[in-house]
């Protein structure tokens, strides 16, 4: 037994020794040679061209090494290439080299390029082979789904061997694209596919667009999902931009169709769109973004269903819809949240957006260009600013010409609130159109916001605004909008200024600021507000307010747009006529900027003669 295993060691030993001896004169010969091109040609269906004989190396390991390798479409007279490399290596079979066959099992590309054209917006693709060995099992595969779409007969498909293609120091470029042609750079990675009817796996690393990213993807049956059909299939993205996993059932066909789980996140929406070439208005946020949930659908339209949506650090759930089917992507959908940043999605998602200063800015009027949006909003809490409100609900809208956010319901300060911004870009400027209705506002608790101002309200206020007008910013809309302004008030008080005091300067004569006026609480049975707004000032049709046995009537302009104030006023007992002309206690000017007002009496030639409120008829 022990002799026959020894003759059995010296027998393999001569077989070794007898290939290590032949091969070199094999691959000395042009056998294996001229089979390389061939071989390459017969799997991947483009023509092979190499510029140099190839370099067979016996060790370490058998291995061809081709030089100014060029693929081209067979069907391209003028043989541009497809994809051409600086170097390829092939391991290859020594078994099979004996037999005159060449089988490699690993393919290195050192420095190939990748020619792609622009099939439609934002998607590349190669010249497609027409003919060679993936390209017949990827048909055969399309056999098999056409006898059973739904349940494929995967024994059926090619089984062929293939391998691993390695890839390094690659790009990818538009073969149209000029000066700026280079796609994706520094390329590098594999292609792990062991029989064609088994699983394959993509990994690379390259930079596109001036960021580095990976991608990972692999499929169990890819000549399935190639051939058409529906296999399983998971995609890992990174990049510092933006990350993206997904991990379901795929279609890649012209009805093509998505199921299974979706995660996306970025660490800012502005740097994550520019990098797409998405950028979003000047002054928009740059917070970060993060959803996932079960996504279904096709190429035209995607649902995103239980989805978890965080937006600057506000969670939300509900449903969204991508549409793609249009010119601009169409976004619609629901979403809830606990906390919600009205300013941060106002300046995310529409035009309406401030200046990084806080003052007004440009309007951008191409912002509804770049896509549809239509969602319904509610938050237990929303803020904006300083500002905070409670079960709020609203919409945001832009759709071609429109752009619209509209608060249908929202509590804050003690009262409801209903506000609309809608811009119309129709024109040469556009039209903006806002609208605001808060009824039942404790005053006190919103004067809180206004810390410098001396005199401040408390009571219950209702408030009317209705402004339009051309808006290619918000200076210029301020300055030439129309519309009206409305406000009831009371029973309640001022605070911070005394009527007494004020009467007992007037009677002083001469002109004093209102600031000197001593502090002191007036009671305010109720006042009323009417205006005309127009050219950025609000002409009083109607203030008037009941302060106990007088009444405070004021008629004039506040040129709101510049922050001026130019008012004639007078105080008159409840009792007398209003039409009475003699009846007023006090006439008086109040002029100057919002900041710092004066008053200037006017007095009468029977000022003097008249009783004063207080005094026995």
């Amino acid at each position: 037994m022990i002799r026959k295993s020894i003759w059995g060691l010296i027998a393999a030993a001569i077989v070794a020794a007898m290939i290590v001896a032949v091969l070199p004169l094999i691959a000395s010969t042009r056998i294996v040679q001229d089979r390389i091109a061939l071989e390459m040609s017969a799997w991947s269906g483009y023509r092979v061209e190499l510029g140099a004989a190839p370099d067979i190396q016996i060790w370490p390991s058998f291995k061809a090494v081709l030089n100014d390798v060029s693929l081209s479409d067979w069907e391209d007279s003028s043989r541009r290439p497809v994809l051409d490399a600086e170097t390829v290596e092939l391991e290859l079979s020594p078994i099979a080299a004996l037999r005159g066959n060449i089988v490699f099992s690993r393919a290195s590309l050192v420095r190939p390029v990748l020619y792609v054209t622009q099939v439609a917006p934002n998607r590349y693709a190669p010249t497609a082979p027409k003919i060679g060995r993936i390209w017949h099992a990827i048909e055969k595969a399309r056999e098999v789904l056409a006898k059973n779409p739904t349940n494929p007969n995967l024994s059926a498909l090619s089984d062929e061997s293939f391998g691993t293609v390695e890839f390094s120091d690659g790009q990818v470029m538009d073969r149209n694209g000029g000066n700026n042609a280079a796609l994706i750079t520094g390329l590098a990675g594999a292609v792990e596919w062991s029989a064609l009817n088994s699983k394959a796996r993509l990994r690379a690393n390259g930079v596109w667009r001036g960021e580095n990213f990976s991608v990972e993807a692999a499929s169990a049956q890819p000549l399935i999902l190639f051939a058409g059909g529906s296999a399983p299939v998971s995609v890992n993205v990174k990049a510092a931009p933006a990350a993206g996993h997904f991990d379901g059932v795929a279609n890649l066909s012209q009805n093509s169709f998505f199921n299974g789980q979706v995660a996306f996140n970025s660490p800012s929406l502005r740097r994550m769109l520019e990098w797409s070439r998405n950028d979003l208005p000047p002054g928009a946020a740059s917070g970060p973004v993060a959803l996932s949930g079960k996504i279904t659908g096709d190429r035209r339209r995607l649902r995103l269903e239980d989805a978890q949506i965080t937006l600057d650090g506000n969670p939300a759930s509900g449903v969204l819809e991508l549409s793609l089917a249009d010119a601009v992507p169409g976004f619609v959908g629901t979403l809830a949240f606990d906390q919600f940043d009205l300013r941060a999605f106002l300046s995310a998602f529409t035009p309406f957006v401030p200046g990084s200063d806080g003052s007004p800015s440009t309007i951008d009027v191409a912002f509804a260009e770049k896509y549809n949006l239509d969602l319904r909003l509610s938050a237990n809490r929303a803020t904006a600013g300083d500002l905070v409100f409670t079960g709020f609900a609203a919409t945001a809208q832009v759709r071609g010409d429109l752009a619209a956010f509209d608060i249908s319901d929202s509590t804050i300060f003690g009262g409801t609130v209903q506000a609309g911004l809608r811009y119309d870009r129709k024109g040469d400027n556009g039209n903006l159109d806002v609208r605001l209705l808060a009824s039942d506002v404790d005053t006190a608790a919103a004067a809180t916001l206004a810390k410098s101002l001396r005199t401040t309200p408390s009571g219950k206020a209702t408030v009317s605004l209705m402004l339009k007008g051309p808006a290619p910013d918000w200076n210029r809309f301020l300055q030439t909008a129309a519309g009206s302004f409305s406000m009831t008030f009371g029973p309640g008080t001022v605070n911070g200024f005394d009527i007494g005091d004020f009467i007992n300067r007037f009677k002083q004569g001469g002109f004093f600021p209102l600031a000197d006026v001593a502090p002191s609480t007036l009671n305010v049975d109720r006042a009323e507000v009417r205006a005309t707004l127009a050219d950025g000032t609000a002409r009083l049709e109607k203030a008037e307010a009941t302060l106990g046995p007088r009444r405070l009537t004021l008629t004039g302009v506040v040129p709101y747009s510049v922050g001026g104030i130019a008012l004639s006023g007078a105080l008159i007992p409840v009792k007398a006529a209003a039409d009475d002309p003699n009846a007023a206690e006090a006439s008086f000017f109040v002029g100057g900027s919002w900041a710092a007002p004066f008053v200037s009496p006017i007095f009468s030639d029977t000022y003097f003669d008249r009783p004063r409120i207080g005094q026995n008829d």
